[in-house]
């Protein structure tokens, strides 16, 4: 079987942080079978739409996978969505919300993947996955979810995604569009969409919102060379130009630092910290 691979791949071309040095090799599947042939390579890891990775400056000594158009395909088929783990969640929602689908609105601004989004259980706003999955393929194939706030049981047990069904409601065409460009005008409005970041970098301490904490530790605007704290939404690390990897995680220290000195609560960070 002949896999598409690239050597000495650039992952800063398909992060949403646009950082991080070169991948030993990329490799786009198109089947489940040349998924099974590409996990054969050395330190296989799958990568979604890179929103909620940041991967070192010298980047991965390893085989980076990704899901090509043959595990990527959308299906709307009464008030079920069938898609692909490698389909953007976004496209995905705004299939449903096409037909007249209702509950699935919320994911129509995230930036991930399908699988991505199942495997940290994502949400925004008013819903998150947990909501309206019924259904997950993956290898191995598991019979309970355990999905919670940004957590599910694939990160547990290392299980890779291939695809998910999501069940919705039939919903008032106006209403669900008026819905859709709420939530559109509200991210457009209280984020930072005009540079790379990988939205909300920390999760939400239990009581606590991260960005308010951030905000009134007084570190908004605080960078580290060409990594800053959004003076927009405190709750996120954005690159402002030639960020490196080493520059958000310098700042991701400085700011847990800062809130647990201040308020002596832990930030955990939302995103994945991929090691060389």
């Amino acid at each position: 079987m002949d896999l598409k691979i690239t050597e000495n791949f650039p992952l800063s071309t398909c992060t949403t942080f646009r950082c991080g040095g070169p991948a030993d090799r990329l490799v786009v599947v198109d089947s489940k079978e040349e998924l099974l042939e590409a996990l054969k390579l050395p330190r296989p890891f799958i990568l979604g739409n890179g929103s909620n990775v940041l991967f070192a400056d010298a980047g991965y000594r390893g085989t980076v996978i990704k899901f090509g158009p043959g595990l990527s395909k959308v299906q709307v088929r009464g008030c079920k969505v069938k898609a692909g783990a490698g389909a953007l969640l976004a496209n995905a929602a705004k299939a449903a919300c096409a037909k007249g689908l209702s509950g699935m609105e919320f994911a129509t601004g995230i930036p991930g993947s399908v699988g991505g989004a199942v495997f940290m259980n994502a949400g925004a706003y008013d819903g998150c996955i947990a909501d309206i999955v019924t259904k997950v393929d993956s290898m191995p194939q598991l019979e309970e979810y355990g999905l919670s706030y940004r957590h599910s049981a694939f990160m547990d047990r290392g299980a890779i995604i291939l695809g998910a069904e999501f069940t919705l409601k039939r919903g008032d065409q106006e209403d669900i569009d008026a819905k859709v460009a709420d939530l559109s005008m509200r991210r457009r409005t209280k984020q930072p969409l005009s540079y790379p970041s990988a939205g909300s970098f920390f999760k939400r301490p239990e009581g606590y919102f991260a960005g308010k904490l951030i905000q009134d530790a007084g570190l908004k605007g605080r960078t580290v060379g060409g990594a800053q704290v959004s003076e927009l939404h405190a709750g996120f690390i954005i690159n402002i130009g030639g960020a490196t990897t080493k520059d958000i995680t310098d700042l991701m220290h400085i700011v847990q630092q800062e809130v647990a000195d201040r308020f002596g609560v832990e930030l955990v960070p939302e995103v994945r910290i991929i090691e060389e």
